[in-house]
């Protein structure tokens, strides 16, 4: 009985002690899942004002509580994405129409728009910028006394030309024809002070090029053509780097680093630059000399974009420093899906190595649309990766999802 007696005690402290253990591992699982989804930085003082100064010219906002997250179905099937775009167009047309703009910012969304109504076939988005183009006589935003407009102020001129290619009417084409004729007759006007090239900085890739290769088709006339194959390898030469298949935003952030120890490139000025080569090559001419190298760029940045991107389909503010941008930022997201999705639509992408990267950001894009329609983790306007709040939704990030969209739907329905 003694023998008994002690083995049975012995038992129930091993009983004892595994239990321990196992309420110990378990009430450890939250602090691990916290972790893997610690909280993202608060914005800074300097981006707080730059948020601030964003929101009160009506670019967009940054709410503590945007509200319940829509249920949208992440599945590559026209009905679900084209409501999708519906969802967010629809919200965003709403609240932003009143104060629409020729800056830059404005740009990105017309032209989203103007996609949102090619893959629904609801012409409401694009009607809305013919209005606004209208209310303008077609005009580019105004300039001081003597200076021509630089490629954030061309800009809107890439809204005004795929109007004119749907109505061609050439007093829509007018007003941006006689500028780009005033920066061809005196090359150093469009040459920022202390800058040595027009396109200084890589977002300007996307602000610029495609409207003067457009304007070559609309016209025919080559001069425009040959500006922008001879400006768009000058800041590629700058900026891009051939090991690294990424572009520094400027010069001036050739040497920078982050937190981590590697090279800064950002997001948005990354994803501009992709979809600058889609809508560029979308109208460069089949048999342009330049046009290979052009694609073998495109190639390159697609394979490096698709290999780093996240668990969650997204990419963050500094590309290669995730663990500090704990969000994604959707502005750069989008552009990158948009331009990988055009490249599988058109062949020079191939499908098997890409259609999964696709589909798992756009899936990851759906997750942060509100049931308003709102699309958060849209960093606010800059140069470099900063932080921002998960409801930050700007006009420009909207227009990168529509066109992403656009491409996903042509995807989902197989139409080149």
């Amino acid at each position: 009985m003694g023998k008994m007696r002690m083995r049975a005690m012995s038992y129930a402290r091993w009983k004892t002690a595994v239990s321990g253990a196992l309420v110990l591992a378990l009430s450890a699982v939250p602090v691990l899942a916290q972790l893997d989804n610690k909280a993202a930085p608060a914005p800074t003082a300097a981006q707080r004002a730059i948020i601030d100064r964003d929101n009160s010219r009506h670019f967009g906002d940054d709410p503590d509580d945007g509200g319940p997250m829509a249920k949208l179905s992440p599945a590559l099937k026209s009905k679900d994405v084209d409501a999708a775009i519906r969802k967010v167009a629809d919200w965003e047309l709403t609240r932003s129409q009143p104060y629409f703009d020729a800056i830059w910012t404005w740009s990105a969304l017309y032209v989203g728009l103007m996609a949102a109504s090619d893959a629904t076939g609801d012409a409401k988005y694009r009607n809305a910028v013919q209005t606004y183009a209208e209310s303008r006589e077609w005009t580019l935003r105004k300039q001081p006394a003597g200076r021509l407009p630089n490629a954030d102020d061309q800009s809107i001129g890439e809204a005004y030309i795929d109007l004119y290619s749907i109505r061609k009417d050439p007093a829509r084409i007018a007003p941006t024809q006689a500028a780009l004729d005033a920066l061809i007759a005196d090359p150093t006007a469009g040459v920022a002070p202390g800058k040595v090239i027009p396109w200084w900085w890589c977002d300007a890739l996307f602000m610029a090029p495609p409207l003067w290769v457009r304007m070559s088709a609309a016209t025919g006339d080559i001069k425009y053509l040959e500006y922008a194959n001879r400006e768009w390898w000058k800041t590629s030469d700058l900026l891009y780097s051939t090991s690294d298949h990424l572009y520094a935003r400027d010069a001036t952030y050739l040497g920078k680093t982050e937190a981590n120890g590697k090279k800064m490139y950002w997001s948005r000025g990354n994803g501009w630059v992709m979809a600058g080569l889609v809508r560029l090559l979308e109208a460069l001419p089949a048999n342009d000399p330049l046009r290979p190298k052009y694609m073998a760029q495109f190639k390159e940045m697609s394979a490096k974009v698709a290999s780093i991107q996240g668990k969650d389909g997204l990419w963050r503010a500094g590309l290669l420093d995730p663990e500090t941008y704990v969000l994604p930022e959707n502005s750069g997201s989008a552009f990158f899906v948009y331009a990988m999705a055009w490249g599988v639509n058109t062949g020079l992408l191939d499908a098997k190595t890409y259609r999964p990267v696709i589909a798992k950001g756009w899936a990851g894009l759906l997750k942060h649309v509100y049931a308003d329609g709102r699309l958060g983790c849209i960093q606010q306007t800059g140069a470099e990766p900063a932080f921002f709040k998960p409801t930050a939704s700007y006009n420009y990030g909207i227009g990168a999802f529509l066109l992403a969209g656009q491409q996903v739907e042509r995807l989902a329905r197989g139409k080149k």
